[in-house]
C-alpha cells in the first residue's frame, strides 16, 4: 500500500505523536518530487528533554553513516528551539512546523538553512492529499492541529500554533484516496481533536464529523480516535460510541492526573471525578470498551498522597493501556517555575504506574484467551484486535487487511492466535 520508494529515496525519521507521522508523509512526496534523492528529513518531538535528546542522538548517528547525505532536521523540537540544532554541525536546514509542509521548502534552490517562522500566526491547517504510510497497514487522518489551551507543563502549543480545524470535504478527500490504495484502518489526528470544529462555519463537532465521514465514506473499516479530553465528548460522539460498531472500542484519555490539586495546577480541564464520570458512561453504552491514558509522573509540588490518587484512580479505572511519562521541565512554560520534585522521585513514581499499566492489561489479555476476535494484520506475522491489543500469529497474511483469529493464549504482553473460523 502506499508510494512505491524509489531508489535513494528521501528517508524520513519521525519521532513522536501520530500527526508527525502524517505530516512525514507529507514531507516524504515533498522530498521526492523536489529531486531530493540523498537527504534525510528527521521529524522532532518537543514533549520531553529525553525526545530531544534522542532527535540530536539520531542527527549525529544520520552523519556518521551518511556523511554526503543532506540532514534537514524540523518537528516541535526544531519549531520552539531552532537554536540548538543550528549550533550542530551535522545539520544542513532546519524547518519549522508550517515551513516543513510547504513544497517550496524543499529542493535544491532553497538553501536558507534556519526557516523557522512564527506558528501564532498560522490561521489554518493546509490539506495535503498523501497516497500512504510507508511500512504501515493503518493510515493517519488529520483533523485539527494546534491548540488553544496552554496546560502549565506543555510547550506544544508554541511549536503547533492555535487550533485550527480541517474542513469535513478535505478529511472525506484525503479518506477516499487512501481506502482506494487499500486502508481499511484509519486513526483520527490532531494536538486537541475534542476542540475540532470550534474555528470552522457551523461549528460542527467531533462527534458530528466522525458521523458524516463514516457516511461519506462507507469503505472505512475501523475507526479510531487518537487522545480525548474527558469533558470535552460531545452527544454525537457518545451515540457513535454506543451504537456505531466501526468506531473501535478502543478510548484514550488525555489525563495527566488523576489528583485535583495536581490537574488545577496543571491548568487541566478536568477534575478526577469528570475521568470517573466519563469511564463509566463509555462502559454503560459500550460494555467492552477499554482505556488508555497518558499520565505524568512526580508534576512539581506533587506529594506521595496525590501520587496515590493517580495510581487509585488507574486501578479504579482500569486503564489498559498506561502511557507514563516522568515530568520532564520545559524551558518557558509556568511548571518550570514550580517547587520540583526531585528526579529519583519522579522515577519511582513512573515505575509504580508503569506496573499498575502492566498488571491491568495482563488481566485484559488473559480475558481475551479463547475468543475469535477481527485483527488488523500490521505484518505478515502481526497485528491488532478491535481492542488495539497486539497479537502475534502462527500464519502469515496479508498486511492491511482484516481477519479472524482465534486467540490460543497470551504471554501477558501480547495475544498469540491461530486462524480463526
Amino acid at each position: 500500500m502506499g508510494n512505491q520508494k524509489p531508489v535513494n529515496a528521501p528517508e524520513v525519521i519521525t519521532f513522536g505523536c501520530r500527526l508527525n507521522t502524517y505530516e512525514s508523509e507529507v514531507m516524504r512526496g515533498h522530498a521526492i518530487a523536489a529531486g531530493m534523492d540523498n537527504a534525510i528529513i528527521i521529524n522532532t518531538c518537543a514533549v520531553t528533554n529525553e525526545a530531544e535528546r534522542q532527535a540530536r542522538q539520531a542527527i549525529r548517528k544520520a552523519r556518521r553513516d551518511n556523511p554526503n547525505a543532506k540532514i534537514v532536521v524540523t518537528g516541535c523540537a526544531a519549531q520552539t528551539n531552532p537554536d540548538q540544532f543550528k549550533e550542530m554541525d551535522e545539520v544542513d536546514q532546519i524547518l519549522g512546523n508550517l515551513e516543513k509542509l510547504e513544497a517550496s521548502s524543499f529542493g535544491l534552490e532553497n538553501e536558507e538553512r534556519v526557516q523557522v517562522n512564527d506558528i501564532m500566526a498560522a490561521e489554518e491547517t493546509a490539506s495535503h492529499l498523501i497516497e500512504g504510510f510507508e511500512g504501515r497497514a493503518r493510515a493517519f487522518l488529520q483533523i485539527q492541529n494546534g491548540c488553544d489551551h496552554r496546560c502549565t507543563f506543555c510547550i506544544i502549543p508554541y511549536g503547533r500554533g492555535n487550533s485550527r480545524s480541517v474542513p469535513l470535504g478535505a478529511i472525506v478527500d484525503q479518506a477516499k484516496s487512501l481506502t482506494k490504495n487499500g486502508y481499511k484502518e484509519f486513526v483520527l489526528t490532531g494536538v486537541d481533536i475534542t476542540a475540532y470544529g470550534e474555528d470552522l462555519p457551523g461549528t460542527p463537532t467531533l462527534g458530528q464529523m466522525c458521523r458524516r465521514l463514516l457516511a461519506a465514506v462507507p469503505e472505512i473499516e475501523r475507526l479510531r480516535l487518537s487522545s480525548l479530553d474527558p469533558v470535552e465528548v460531545d452527544d454525537d460522539l457518545w451515540r457513535l460510541i454506543e451504537g456505531e460498531p466501526r468506531l473501535m472500542p478502543h478510548l484514550h484519555i488525555s489525563l495527566q492526573a488523576g489528583d485535583d490539586m495536581v490537574l488545577k495546577r496543571m491548568k487541566r480541564r478536568h477534575l478526577r471525578a469528570d475521568v470517573y464520570d466519563f469511564v463509566e458512561k463509555a462502559r454503560r453504552l459500550r460494555p467492552d470498551a477499554v482505556f488508555g491514558a497518558d499520565i505524568i509522573a512526580g508534576f512539581p509540588t506533587e506529594t506521595d498522597e496525590m501520587a496515590e490518587n493517580s495510581e487509585r484512580l488507574a486501578v479504579e479505572c482500569d486503564i489498559t493501556y498506561m502511557h507514563v511519562f516522568p515530568y520532564s521541565e520545559r524551558p518557558g512554560t509556568p511548571a518550570a517555575k514550580m517547587p520540583q520534585v526531585p528526579g529519583n522521585i519522579r522515577k519511582e513514581r513512573a515505575a509504580r504506574l508503569r506496573q499498575i499499566g502492566d498488571d491491568n492489561l495482563r488481566r485484559f489479555l488473559q480475558s481475551q484467551v479463547g475468543n475469535t476476535l477481527s485483527v488488523l494484520v500490521e505484518n505478515e506475522t502481526t497485528g491488532r484486535t478491535e481492542h488495539y491489543a497486539p497479537v502475534t500469529l502462527d500464519f502469515t497474511a496479508e498486511p492491511g487487511t482484516i481477519i479472524q483469529v482465534h486467540i490460543t493464549r497470551t504471554d501477558d504482553k501480547k495475544l498469540y492466535a491461530s486462524l480463526g473460523a
